[in-house]
């Protein structure tokens, strides 16, 4: 059994968004290893208990890379010790490069090093492209897929979305809080969807970073949901994380890696989404999610910018009105400035269906994905359109209309050199 790495140097969700990388290479019948930060071994133990794990110091704030790569020198020679048929580079980072020349430039996929010059491949180029245009947008658990020879059929990827009958989850904050419903803001949508779901068990999630918010929600929350709130931000490892969202009815949450692994263990999620975070990127992957998405001109905006506008996508989560929307799920009840989606699939990978608000950009990421799909030789969505031909004379070098769709996941050092500007396709 041939033996590929993948180098996932992100964090805690970028992990569990690798899963249908994953199950594609197994499926080609490759023996899975993994590089990642040491903080995450554990959870892909967990996640993919069929993978070899190599963790590594990447999460750190001395950032000299000379020290980086001291500390990591036993970890490195163990990796150069295996023959890997293939290495799947997924992130844009000084390390990941550093990584890179331990192999053969040929046999790295994604970002690499060859001769001294910093390069990628055709894909993650190509994708540097449409991310100008983000509204479009893809998973990024498909766009990790597309490096694999063949990829593993979406529905095959997480269990179908079901109660499990251990209460509701609420996730305080993600990394990036204005990504994430203020604390009273969210306070009266757990409060509906609490009352929704049959005032069951609630458990509070997060890092000990989010205590304080914790703190805040109980303060605010009425009484009677109170006495059925367990506090665990902070108190969890990967192992008690796993077991208690496992048992979920639901996860109430924003963008955040716990939501990635709630859908990952098949546990219903309800996300909102604002700001920087764009569902059709980052959203739940597989069947029975829900998604409010806010919707602005300015939407999806750059979190390293101030915001021009006091960030107010959030405020159409304040209207009351989206309450008694959350509660219904009724397009009637559905408030501006928030689309209502569900979760489903098309040939290509997970697509968000609206049932409430609209979606001003639906036709074009039909288009998109039907563009993608061709491009990757797999079966055109039902939706496809005759707009495909704009994003191929916007994303297609010269060289991409005569190779084959396995060559246009390969390397091509020649044509894809890395545009200078910062972009990092694992946000």
């Amino acid at each position: 059994m041939s033996k590929v790495l993948i180098v996932q140097l992100a964090r805690f969700g970028d992990l569990v968004q690798t899963g249908r990388l994953v199950s594609s290479l197994q499926d080609l019948g490759h023996e899975v290893h993994f590089c990642l930060d040491r903080s995450l071994a554990s959870l892909a133990e967990l996640l993919f208990p069929q993978a070899v794990v190599h963790p590594v110091a990447a999460h750190r704030a001395d950032s000299d890379p000379m020290r980086v790569l001291l500390e990591n020198r036993a970890a490195f020679d163990a990796l150069t010790a295996l023959d890997f048929e293939s290495v799947y580079n997924l992130n844009y980072s000084g390390l990941n490069f550093q990584l890179a020349t331990l192999f053969d430039a040929d046999s790295v996929r994604g970002y690499k090093v060859r001769n001294g010059q910093q390069l990628m491949d055709p894909w993650p180029a190509m994708a540097m492209r449409w991310s100008r245009d983000r509204r479009i947008g893809l998973n990024l658990v498909d766009f990790w897929a597309g490096y694999a020879a063949k990829m593993r059929a979406p529905g095959l990827i997480n269990p179908e979305a079901a109660p499990k009958g251990g209460g509701i989850g609420i996730v305080m904050a993600g990394r990036e809080s204005r990504r994430s419903l203020p604390i009273p803001v969210l306070a009266n949508v757990a409060q509906a969807a609490w009352r929704s779901a049959g005032e069951g068990r609630v458990f509070l999630l997060g890092s000990a970073t989010e205590s304080p918010a914790a703190r805040q929600f109980l303060k605010l929350a009425p009484a009677p949901l109170r006495s059925v709130a367990t506090d665990l931000t902070g108190k969890t490892n990967w192992g008690s994380l796993v077991e208690i969202v496992a048992g979920l009815d639901r996860v109430l949450t924003p963008d955040t890696g716990i939501m990635h692994l709630a859908a990952h263990l098949g546990v219903p999620v309800t996300a909102f989404f604002l700001s920087s975070a764009w569902c059709f990127e980052t959203g739940p992957y597989g069947l029975g999610h829900t998604v409010y998405q806010a919707v602005q001109p300015c939407l999806p905006c750059l979190e390293t910018k101030p915001c021009p506008h006091d960030v107010r996508c959030v405020q159409a989560f304040s209207d009351p009105g989206f309450l008694r929307f959350l509660s219904t799920g009724k397009v009637s009840h559905a408030v501006p400035g928030i689309i209502g989606l569900k979760s489903g699939f098309d040939s290509l990978g997970v697509v968000y269906d609206c049932f409430g608000g609209e979606d001003a950009d639906a036709a074009r990421r039909s288009a998109f994905r039907c563009f993608l799909a061709d491009h990757l030789g797999l079966a055109k969505p039902a939706a496809a359109t005759n707009m495909g031909a704009e994003f191929a004379d916007r994303l297609y070098l010269d060289r991409n209309w005569i190779v084959s769709p396995d060559e246009k996941r390969s390397p091509d050092i020649s044509s894809d050199c890395i545009d200078k500007q910062q972009h990092d396709l694992s946000r």
